[in-house]
């Protein structure tokens, strides 16, 4: 049983507007979608996305970071793998006005604070589960990426540089490195998504063989 996170959060601050990020939800739904197809019993954790809903599998719609926290957590125990492929977002609005804040003249200044951490929290209590997250950076690739695997307690961890062309947000292909906690290093070349879900899929299929013997 594997549990996908995908897509962005939104973190609002008053009724009708919010914080997020550029992610469309394809390398997560690439994900759950290829893993149905290997036989395994998705759940697919979304974020806002325009993405139609895969078949073959759980859907659980959040919008925010806390409410991406609870329905992880919620379906961990029944898990046997857990990919974090959605771009939660580290920062809320500390206060969520009640009505729409107007224009005034001046700045706005939205005090923001730290969402959890949901793959902490998760690699603090996985056990025998694979974990396995995403790194997408604009510097220091690998050195970013081997802090957060070790750091988060992660099985895998899979980091892309948004500046490659055909790497970024929004994109149908993506070019990845793998990373392993004993300094592997697995380059994949550009590839359309679901491709690169089957790399990915390849990698955590070896981990569950090796932990069957």
């Amino acid at each position: 049983r594997i549990i996908v996170t995908a897509g962005p959060t939104r973190e609002p601050f008053d009724p009708v507007r919010f914080i997020t990020n550029y992610s469309s939800g394809k390398m997560g739904y690439a994900l759950a979608v290829m893993a149905a197809r290997r036989g395994a019993e998705v759940v697919l954790i979304s974020g806002p996305s325009s993405l139609p809903v895969p078949p073959g599998m759980d859907f659980i719609s959040v919008g925010s970071a806390l409410e991406m926290r609870d329905a992880v957590m919620s379906c961990l125990a029944a898990a046997t793998v857990i990919v974090k492929a959605a771009a939660v977002a580290d920062y809320r609005p500390a206060v969520r006005a009640e009505n729409k804040l107007k224009k005034k003249q001046g700045p706005l200044v939205l005090p923001l604070e730290r969402n959890p951490d949901i793959i902490a929290e998760i690699g603090a209590v996985k056990g025998d589960r694979i974990l396995v997250g995403f790194a997408m950076e604009s510097e220091n690739l690998l050195a970013n990426a081997k802090a957060k695997l070790f750091a988060k307690n992660m099985d895998l961890i899979v980091a892309n540089d948004l500046h490659q062309t055909g790497a970024g947000f929004q994109c149908d292909t993506n070019i990845i490195k793998i990373l392993d906690p004993r300094g592997g290093i697995e380059e994949v070349p550009l590839m359309d998504k679901l491709d690169i879900a089957g790399r990915i899929l390849d990698r955590v299929k070896v981990l569950i063989d090796e932990r069957k013997c």
